[in-house]
């Protein structure tokens, strides 16, 4: 499934949008690692906006910012916070209580390796 991914940097009136990609399970049957990809290509998208120039693809950990589940008129978004910018992808096909679960679950499981924000 394709999914949007928009990234805005404190203080820039410019937002940045791309199209991410996540093949395996649709949105109702995602598992917490489904949910953890979703929220690294995020981050990801985050630092490539942070980092243009960057080369290589860091690692990414899932710790140290918020989260929310949103509404949105085709399901649900997810969005995150983070002291430099706020990133939103979406929307999903999934009940909001059911992807709040799996968020929990996925940024709960240990993840080893440097966080990018």
């Amino acid at each position: 499934m394709t999914y949007t991914i928009e990234v805005l940097l404190r203080g820039e009136t410019a937002v940045s949008t791309e199209t991410a990609m996540l093949t395996g399970n649709a949105p109702a049957a995602w598992t917490a690692a489904d949910a953890a990809a979703v929220v690294r290509s995020m981050l990801l998208a985050l630092d490539r906006a942070q980092n243009p120039d960057r080369v290589e693809e860091p690692a990414v950990t899932l710790r140290g910012f918020n989260w929310v589940v949103t509404p949105h008129e085709e399901g649900v978004a997810i969005a995150l916070e983070t002291h430099s910018a706020a990133v939103v992808a979406g929307p999903f096909e999934i009940p909001h209580a059911q992807l709040e679960q799996l968020l929990t679950r996925a940024i709960s499981l240990e993840q080893p390796g440097p966080t990018v924000h």
